[in-house]
């Protein structure tokens, strides 16, 4: 729970207990604070005062555990060697280096021996692809850092006790509006069964007021199903859910889940909350109806006829029973040119209808078809009005479509929809503005971070693995620095896996390739470390790239798998970047120069985590991607996915996302005019330190607050 609220918080969870004064501790909150700077971090006055009254064994204790905890989450808990021991000075040119290792294969008999004389891979020569040094050389190589004012210093801030932090974070998760990413799922489940453990009966005080998200409900409700709770279930799809995260599988049910056995106190539970569901709901049943036949054998319904209902249930499964979804009526409809009946399905489901709002405009359905969507706004979540309404200003100047899934696999394809009407889209974007304001709250006296404005709403966290520094795809952040300094680092768990760090760069037209790689090892403004071909015990690469030299507007980097495991099932994979100016030196990796981080998952073969691009202006600004390219089973290359690289940045860059500058409108608009006493509310990436006590903060980690019911 430590780890989890230091890494997703930055916040250290400290008891109350234990209010003394003590010198000795004083001095190691100090000596942790000079710690915590080396690595990019520092402590906010109330932590180290905190810390200050703590004995000093116990700051110690805390100490390592903290300085552990922010390690791991900058990438500095491994030892980044680079192959190349001088890097980024004396890299060699590609040909060069290529024919140096062929002379020195030539000239050793043993290795000149288990050469080919017809064919010659030079991956194979003896010196290629491992560390020649060790990293006490590399260190011994380099100076140290030149710390200046522009290195990253994160602020940790005192935290609750255990147990309170661990209730807020999981408060905030489970009532997320939006879906969480594979990670914070996982956390969501630890924190469920942690908040269980403290709370015998699992009351309300423990539960967010509503779970709109169903992943999240399911999650939830194994927590209740362990308690012998109730359970959170108005639809029979909640149920299936449960079934398969109780048995370790997809709570998104895209993938079917082998089910375990139930207890039959488990089984009564999940019959009686079946039997609770109307049975006009049961259509649903139909789009997993293969998956529904497993939960029958495993609940044994015919052994519980005081809940028929719940049996009707597997009827619908087996095809004793029919019953018609929602869907399939609606699609009936369409298909015969009924819009009006299609229009008139709809409305029982709003978020549905919204969804489905271009259709049904294109369909010809007019005005009937604009005052149901004003009647469903009223009903629909907030999450549904916000994603409507950045579809909608996306059709005002069309662009290729871009389509991405919950692993952040994505692809494109030009727009062929004929345009909306212009008056029904404008009068669907004033009818969604004005159902968003009104549902946003009074935040009080609003101070909102100029660098915050551009970063996008988090609609959906599914694709962004959680990290330093991430932000929602689409965000635009400012980079400073004169050099920018991409790693990537990776450890294999069972065999021989190569990854290679990558770049793109392209002209301002998203043509002209160059790119810097393992087949290109510099060009007039990057250079590449070396190439590693294997990590038993972990690799990391990196590409340096000289800002103002760069004759490219467009950098894209990339992670390509060239041989073994998949990036979510080596034992450790991660990319990010750092920045930092010319005359500091130091190692190829320095936490405090870090300004992004993140580990690497998801089915594809590349991974394109962002694109850099310097603006008309001259500066450089840094947009999310977090994409996946399905890529080659191996031996994947930049130069064989450059196309469709180039296709799928473009579409994500002219992309106009929806971002916190719309929200924060809008929330003006709502927030009253400070008075003395009231509350103030500030958005921004990091909460600066002269907030008034009791301040409201939303940094990138909470965006997701903001979202409204």
């Amino acid at each position: 729970m430590e780890d989890l609220i230091i890494a997703r918080r930055l916040r250290v969870p400290v008891d109350s207990a234990g209010d003394e004064t003590s010198d000795w501790g004083g001095v190691a909150a100090r000596q942790l604070d000079a710690a915590l700077l080396s690595v990019g971090f520092t402590c906010s006055p109330a932590l180290l005062d905190r810390l200050a009254r703590l004995p000093g064994e116990q700051v110690i204790d805390l100490g390592v555990r903290v300085l552990a905890a922010v390690r791991r989450l900058v990438g500095d808990h491994v030892e980044h060697n680079a192959y190349f021991v001088d890097f980024p000075n004396n890299v060699p040119d590609t040909l060069e280096f290529w024919a140096g290792l062929l002379r020195e294969a030539m000239l050793d008999p043993v290795a000149a021996a288990r050469l080919q004389p017809d064919v010659l891979n030079l991956l194979d020569l003896p010196r290629y692809g491992s560390y020649q040094h060790t990293y006490a050389d590399l260190l011994a190589a380099h100076a140290e850092l030149i710390p200046l004012a522009k290195d990253r210093v994160t602020v940790l801030e005192l935290g609750g006790s255990p147990r309170d932090e661990a209730r807020e974070l999981y408060l905030s998760l489970a009532g997320s509006e939006v879906p969480l990413a594979a990670e914070d799922l996982a956390a969501l489940r630890a924190l469920a069964a942690f908040c269980a453990g403290f709370s015998a009966d699992f009351g309300a005080d423990d539960q967010p007021e509503h779970i709109p998200v169903r992943e999240n409900r399911a999650v939830v409700n194994e927590a209740r199903l362990a308690a012998g709770r109730s359970l959170l279930v108005d639809t029979v799809t909640d149920v299936l859910r449960l079934a398969a995260a109780c048995s370790g599988g997809d709570v998104t049910l895209t993938t079917p889940t082998r089910l375990r056995s139930f207890r039959r106190a488990e089984r009564r539970i999940l019959l009686a909350a079946l039997d609770a569901v109307p049975v006009a709901k049961h259509g649903d049943v139909l789009r997993h109806r293969e998956q529904w036949k497993r939960l029958g054998e495993r609940l044994h319904p015919h052994e519980y006829p005081h809940f028929p209902r719940a049996a009707q249930v597997f009827d619908v499964a087996r095809g004793v029973r029919k019953a018609s979804s929602l869907g399939s009526r609606v699609e009936a409809a369409l298909a015969a040119g009924r819009t009006e009946e299609a229009v008139s399905l709809l409305e029982h489901t709003p978020g549905v209808l919204l969804r489905r709002l271009d259709h049904l405009l294109r369909a010809g359905g007019g005005s009937a078809v604009l005052e149901a969507a004003e009647r469903a706004a009223a009903r629909a979540s907030g999450r549904v009005l916000l994603s409507l309404r950045e579809h909608l200003q996306n059709r005002l100047a069309p662009a290729d479509r871009v389509f991405t899934n919950r692993y952040g696999r994505a692809w494109t394809t030009p727009d062929t929809r004929p345009p909306l009407d212009e008056e029904a889209l404008h009068r669907t974007l004033a009818i969604l503005d004005e159902e968003i304001g009104r549902r946003l709250p009074d935040l009080g006296e609003l101070i909102v971070d100029a660098a915050v404005l551009d970063v996008a709403l988090p609609l959906s966290g599914k694709a962004v693995a959680p990290g330093l520094g991430m932000l929602p795809r689409g965000s635009l952040s400012t980079v400073d620095g004169e050099l920018l300094r991409f790693f990537v680092h990776w450890r294999q768990r069972e065999r021989r896996t190569d990854y290679d760090l990558s770049a793109l760069m392209l002209g301002a037209a998203y043509d002209d390739p160059v790119h810097i790689s393992w087949t290109s090892y510099a060009n007039g403004f990057a250079t590449y470390s070396g190439d590693l071909t294997e990590a038993p015990d972990g690799a990391s690469e990196f590409i340096d790239v000289r800002l103002a030299g760069a004759t490219k507007p467009i950098i894209i980097p990339q992670v390509h798998i060239y041989a073994g495991e998949p990036f979510d099932e080596a034992a450790e994979a991660f990319f990010g970047y750092m920045t930092r100016d010319a005359e500091q030196e130091g190692r190829p990796f320095e936490p405090r120069t870090v300004r992004m981080k993140s580990d690497l998952r998801g089915s594809g073969r590349v991974a394109l985590p962002l694109v850099f691009l310097r603006g008309d202006d001259g500066a450089w600004r840094v947009k999310w991607l977090h994409l996946y390219l399905s890529g080659s089973p191996g031996f994947n290359q930049v130069e064989g996915n450059r196309v469709t690289t180039s296709l799928l940045v473009r579409s994500i860059v002219e992309r106009d996302y929806l971002r916190v500058g719309y929200l924060a409108a809008l929330l003006r608009a709502r927030s009253s005019v400070s008075v003395e006493g009231g509350h103030v509310t500030y958005i921004g990436l990091e909460a600066p330190a002269d907030l008034p006590e009791g301040a409201r903060v939303y940094t990138p980690a909470t965006l997701h607050e903001l979202i409204p019911a």
